[in-house]
């Protein structure tokens, strides 16, 4: 697996996400302030970068810094809500300049909940066209949803969804809300609990598995995930020992992020996984401690599988 960084060109967006994270600062990075980001990422050894945002299809020189990071000899993605690209001679642009792999944010396919968490009424057929014009420039694609109390209980129905309309997508990543986050602290309605997720993350998860996807998990403990603990996202850091570097556009700047855990329960202590396992965000704040619970099985067939070389 390639070692990613993220640099955020822009916190401007065309969306207003219930559950944002990155919310507007109106902040614009320069050409060469993003390249300088990459260019100390390949120093690093990293192999590659996501540009993030905000929303970064609406900086005025993306394609520019796109094709300036594939000069610097480093793979380039993009992380998108899918609103612009439906445009196919845009998005052509950018995979003309050098553009590998994109990300796009889908948080349900039922396109009116679709409309209401991110404040745009035809977000969902954007996204929709996005996904087939990604299919026609034949660029990989992986499909990013945000966990929450509005999609907690459907998450396998948008994967089977995306799936049947657009088997070209070959990767699912779910990734449950920060309840600490700006708009989350003022919409507490779009935290889900654990248990509200679990059965419809299981389906979904089983869903990629038994269609040949792989998919990945954050902020989701491995007692609400154990068949799949080795697609959790912090346990694959933690076991490998890697890290995460991103260039933030606000107050936090530049983050070289080494460790993984979150909060632990007491009853974390006598788990098996503990070792391996991130635990939870925000316990005792949006999550009630009581949620966890251990679990007793064999750590290293997980640690095997996540260190196994394709």
């Amino acid at each position: 697996m390639a070692l990613l960084g993220y640099i955020q060109v822009t916190r401007i967006c065309n969306q207003r996400c219930l559950f944002c994270s990155n919310p507007d600062n109106d902040r614009v990075l320069s050409v060469e302030e993003a390249l300088r980001g990459a260019r100390e990422l390949a120093a690093s050894g990293y192999d590659g970068v996501i540009l993030t945002g905000g929303e970064p299809t609406l900086h005025p020189q993306l394609a520019r810094i796109i094709a300036g990071v594939r000069e610097i000899g480093i793979h380039v993605r993009l992380i998108t809500n899918g609103q612009l690209s439906a445009d196919l001679g845009y998005l052509g642009e950018l995979k003309a300049a050098g553009l590998q792999h994109v990300h796009v944010s889908l948080h349900t396919a039922r396109a009116e909940l679709q409309a209401s968490i991110t404040g745009k009424p035809d977000s969902f057929a954007c996204i929709d066209a996005t996904l087939s014009n990604l299919g026609e420039l034949d660029l990989a694609c992986d499909l990013n949803t945000v966990i929450c109390a509005q999609n907690a209980d459907h998450l396998d129905q948008t994967a089977a969804e995306i799936i049947e309309r657009h088997p070209h997508v070959r990767h699912f990543v779910w990734n449950n809300i920060d309840p600490r986050m700006n708009r989350v602290a003022q919409n507490p309605q779009t935290v889900a609990r654990l248990a509200d997720m679990e059965l419809a993350l299981h389906r979904a998860a089983r869903l990629c598995d038994s269609s040949g996807r792989s998919f990945r998990i954050e902020r989701v403990p491995l007692c609400y995930m154990a068949d799949f603990a080795h697609a959790s996202t912090e346990t694959r850091k933690i076991v490998k020992g890697e890290e995460r570097r991103v260039l933030f556009l606000d107050e936090k700047g530049e983050v070289r992020q080494t460790d993984f855990f979150h909060q632990k329960a007491e009853v974390c202590k006598t788990c098996s996984l503990d070792p391996i396992c991130a635990g939870l965000y925000d316990l005792g704040g949006a999550y009630d401690p009581s949620e966890l619970h251990a679990l007793f099985i064999d750590p290293e067939p997980i640690r095997a599988r996540i260190l196994r070389v394709p």
